[in-house]
């Protein structure tokens, strides 16, 4: 694309100027490479709009500019066209340098590419961010919540449970904060007719993506754990730890709707647990009542006067096909006929 002399004058200041700061950065990148990235590619993407809304530059000219940041540091990557209207988009996105110094910058740019791409407002974009970094997650363990809408589920759902009247703040905001409604166990791939110890067997076998959908903190204790009251033995479907809750979390697995009695037979669980596992360090058990569907009227009455934390949310799971609906698709091989004829 051909430029004016005064275009031409602007373009290669600017691209004098990219080039400073791109070796600034290179020097830097030794200390804090990730950072420094990010920082570059915020004010190259930053530069590239101003020159576009002050000067009237072109599409056309990101091309250029990657053809010749690309030749001037070769042993670079990232200064394809795409990832320079990526490094646009960022700036554009995120006006306050602020929260990329604060936030972002802890993120790999292949997060913060995965963000742009993926969600649009704002407030929910830095929530996965600030989730990505507290809990450690890859681009590919953050893309995965955000495509099973974690955002909605733990942050903007209106849970069910007395956690407000059983628990002192901050440990009943923070027990709310980490329950999700509902939980998702699509990794599963069970028959729809599968009881609750065959759910609960799979939730086992698939440990790790099971405690990476519980949350932070969580720690495996025991399934049908088995406790002792009056003489009698009582089996608790899933036990975990909770390390920043500091406290024990009964979870019961229910396969239908939610039923009054399951809330009287958690608080008997937590009770017991409190009495025989729960030190002085550490704080009062919770209950989750995890279910196929719940009446959030029915659930709510029936946890109005208990004297224990619990919480009650649904779960829903990938259902396999039936034998008779898998024997009607076509295979692969004659998918493949269908589409050469």
């Amino acid at each position: 694309m051909a430029l004016t002399n005064l275009e031409n004058n602007s373009y290669i200041k600017t691209l004098e100027s990219l080039k400073a700061r791109i070796k600034s950065a290179q020097i830097k990148a030794a200390l804090s490479v990730n950072a420094e990235l990010i920082f570059l590619y915020w004010e190259i993407g930053k530069t590239i709009l101003e020159r576009q809304q002050q000067e009237g530059w072109g599409t056309k000219v990101v091309a250029n500019l990657s053809k010749d940041l690309t030749a001037a540091f070769p042993n670079m990557t990232g200064f394809s066209e795409r990832n320079l209207k990526y490094m646009r988009k960022f700036a554009q996105t995120y006006p306050d340098f602020l929260i990329v110094q604060e936030v972002l910058a802890q993120l790999t740019w292949y997060h913060n590419i995965a963000l742009l791409d993926k969600v649009s407002a704002n407030e929910e974009r830095l929530w996965y961010a600030k989730q990505a970094i507290e809990n450690g997650w890859s681009r590919n363990v953050m893309v995965l919540q955000i495509e099973t809408k974690l955002y909605t589920r733990q942050y903007l759902t209106e849970k069910t449970n007395n956690f407000a009247l059983t628990l002192p703040p901050p440990q009943s905001d923070l027990a709310n904060e980490i329950m999700k409604d509902p939980y998702n166990f699509e990794f599963l791939t069970i028959d729809k007719r599968a009881g609750e110890l065959e759910i609960e067997k799979a939730l086992i076998k698939n440990l790790a993506k099971f405690l990476l959908e519980l949350g932070k903190g969580f720690a495996f204790v025991g399934e049908q754990y088995h406790i002792e009251v009056g003489g009698q033995d009582f089996y608790i479907d899933l036990l975990f730890y909770n390390i920043k809750l500091h406290c024990y979390v009964v979870l019961e697995l229910k396969t239908g709707d939610f039923k009054p009695e399951y809330a009287g037979k958690v608080n008997f669980y937590l009770n017991a647990i409190d009495n025989i596992l729960k030190t002085e360090e550490d704080k009062p058990s919770i209950g989750i009542i995890l279910c196929k569907s719940k009446n959030k009227i029915i659930a709510e009455y029936a946890l109005k006067n208990m004297s224990k934390p619990i919480g009650v949310s649904e779960y829903t799971i990938t259902q396999v096909l039936s034998e008779d609906l898998r024997s009607n698709l076509p295979t692969i091989e004659e998918f493949r006929e269908q589409l050469n004829e």
